[in-house]
């Protein structure tokens, strides 16, 4: 899953496709440590009609999309200026 990710953030970004594998780690599990994560939504259509509305590939593009496109957004909140409105907002309570 962690190479669709990378495929997908080299195309929008117009590296050439696995330009960016290098930047991958891969650590050992911890002890207890689940060997693998997957979603079973099958309670959410049984009881709730839930279903997803994209397929991963689909909204990881839309993702990656809206950080390109909201850069100022994410410089502000790398840069630490959130904590300085959260603190002016909410530090006196």
């Amino acid at each position: 899953m962690i190479k669709v990710i990378i495929k997908t953030v080299d195309r929008l970004l117009g590296n050439p496709e696995g330009h960016s594998e290098h930047l991958i780690t891969y650590v050992k599990d911890r002890a207890g440590h689940d060997l693998r994560y997957a979603i079973d939504s099958t309670k959410l259509k049984n009881e709730l009609g839930w279903e997803p509305s994209l397929q991963f590939e689909e909204g990881i593009e839309k993702t990656v999309r809206w950080y390109l496109e909201n850069q100022e957004w994410l410089d502000n909140v790398s840069s630490g200026e959130y904590e300085k409105y959260y603190e002016n907002m909410y530090g006196g309570r």
